[in-house]
């Protein structure tokens, strides 16, 4: 039995498959009693070293305080890199050439650049022109790196999710009179959104993690940086970097499954129906039209 994008597996290939999915397991349970191994050997599973973890003063002197200051940081740049990211992917796309080149000059140069070095860049510029406190200026400057950064790759996220829809949405607005900011606002991006949202996910799971290279240099106190100071006071470094590593994977996991649910609730809503749309309700609503091009309506 075939599909469309591969012939199904036969007895031979199922053996082999078998085989070698038996072979990583035994490969990869070897690679773990080797760490386990390495990790006793130097006693770094002693209860000593983890029991810290098992206290309020850990979480709440260090761990807890850290993660609020990463998911500030992150939530800043997430809610001012997305509108400004979609604003320059229209941008790129627009009719004139006057909008159009700096909007594509301005995205390929900030994208070209490390986010760290945007990072210090912008600390430098807030502590030569601003009258920014050095207890605020590491979170200041960090949202700034992370936003000019992300924006820009966000803006081809956007240009790549308006130019993979059917053409005929276009044509469509058009036939009926829309304008193309109306068609790019009323059509074009809510159906773009779906179709750019695991793109989108994945650079703000980028943006959660890039907080930490703000504490790296800029002393800015987020996860990273108060598992440091953790690890300075309890002297358990290894235990301190995987409890830090098991927190990152646990809030990214829950934004990109969040992300999942999302996505498979808006393709839901936006499945074809096979209703009939009245003309009454054309007339109240132009952009049903273009809408309806594609999804299974029809207009009578």
């Amino acid at each position: 039995m075939s599909s469309v994008l591969y012939d199904a597996p036969g007895p031979r290939a199922k053996r082999r498959n078998v085989l070698l999915s038996v072979v990583f397991f035994v490969l990869l349970a070897l690679a773990l009693w080797w760490v386990w191994q390495k990790m006793d050997d130097k006693n770094q599973l002693e209860w000593a070293l983890w029991e810290p973890f098992t206290t309020s003063q850990a979480w709440t002197t260090y761990l807890l305080p850290g993660l609020a200051d990463t998911m500030k940081a992150a939530a800043l740049a997430m809610v001012i890199a997305l509108p400004l990211g979609a604003l320059l992917g229209i941008l790129r796309m627009s009719d004139h050439r006057w909008v159009r080149v700096p909007a594509g000059a301005v995205v390929e140069f900030f994208r070209a650049i490390p986010v760290l070095l945007l990072m210090l860049f912008a600390n430098e510029l807030y502590v030569r022109s601003s009258d920014i406190t050095s207890e605020d200026r590491p979170l200041y400057a960090v949202v700034t790196g992370l936003v000019l950064y992300n924006a820009s790759v966000l803006a081809e996220v956007v240009r790549a999710g308006i130019l993979s829809l059917p053409r005929g949405q276009t044509e469509a607005a058009y036939a009926i009179g829309l304008r193309k900011g109306q068609t790019m606002t009323s059509i074009l991006l809510p159906q773009a959104v779906t179709a750019m949202l695991p793109a989108i996910v994945s650079q703000l799971v980028v943006i959660v993690k890039d907080t930490a290279l703000g504490g790296v240099l800029l002393g800015f106190t987020e996860l990273l940086n108060a598992r440091s100071t953790l690890a300075a006071n309890y002297a358990n470094v290894v235990p301190s970097f995987i409890v830090v590593a098991l927190i990152f994977i646990v809030v990214n996991f829950a934004l990109t499954s969040f992300a999942s649910w999302l996505e498979a609730r808006l393709r839901r809503s936006k499945r074809g129906t096979g209703a009939v749309l009245d003309p009454d309700e054309v007339e109240d609503n132009p952009a049903a039209i273009a809408e309806s091009h594609g999804t299974g309506k029809t207009i009578t």
